[in-house]
């Protein structure tokens, strides 16, 4: 099955997100951090974008089209990691990093829900629906599992580092022994 549409679409939502924090949704360029969005593209995603320049070389740009730049410059990135390497090579470590993610993520989910359970009772004491205060808080806690997993795998796709297609079955390997070093993770199901 081809992950790649999947990845895509993980990527293009963390770069957006990403671009948004500095640059606010139908905001004017008075309220953008360039300098700051410059910065983290360049230090935590080894991504060297020229917005600045482009800015002032520009008569008039719009928010949409900051975030669009920003969107196309991982894409680029992303292809060209993916040309290097060759799809044969990248797609089943895609499918690790994916799976791992997915994985360590959901399990501290279901151990976020347990903790939630436990204590939804109180909200009573706040004149609050326990039962809607827990459907509520647990609808956050996937929002935020989801979030984890798209930017999670996105970074490492972005930033892994190998030489080789043989460096990348390496780390492969090593996601993979970590994450059994944190499978006895212990979870008690609800018991309503």
């Amino acid at each position: 099955e081809d992950l790649q549409p999947q990845i895509d679409s993980l990527r293009e939502g963390c770069f957006t997100d990403l671009a948004r924090q500095f640059v606010p949704h139908e905001s004017v360029e008075e309220q953008w951090d360039i300098h700051g969005l410059e910065k983290l593209l360049r230090d935590e995603w080894q991504l060297e974008l020229s917005l600045r320049q482009e800015l002032d070389q520009a008569t008039a740009i719009t928010d949409e089209e900051v975030v669009e730049k920003v969107v196309a410059a991982a894409n680029a990135a992303f292809a060209e990691k993916l040309e290097k390497f060759g799809a044969e090579n990248f797609t089943p470590f895609e499918r690790v990093v994916l799976l791992q993610s997915i994985d360590s993520h959901w399990r501290e989910h279901l151990s976020a829900l347990d903790y939630l359970r436990q204590g939804i009772h109180l909200r009573g004491y706040a004149q609050k629906q326990p039962k809607q205060e827990y459907k509520r808080e647990a609808f956050e806690l996937f929002g935020q599992l989801l979030d984890s997993v798209k930017n999670e795998v996105t970074k490492t796709l972005m930033t892994v580092q190998a030489q080789s297609g043989e460096q990348l079955d390496e780390a492969a390997d090593a996601l993979e022994n970590q994450a059994e070093s944190f499978i006895n993770v212990l979870y008690t199901a609800p018991t309503e």
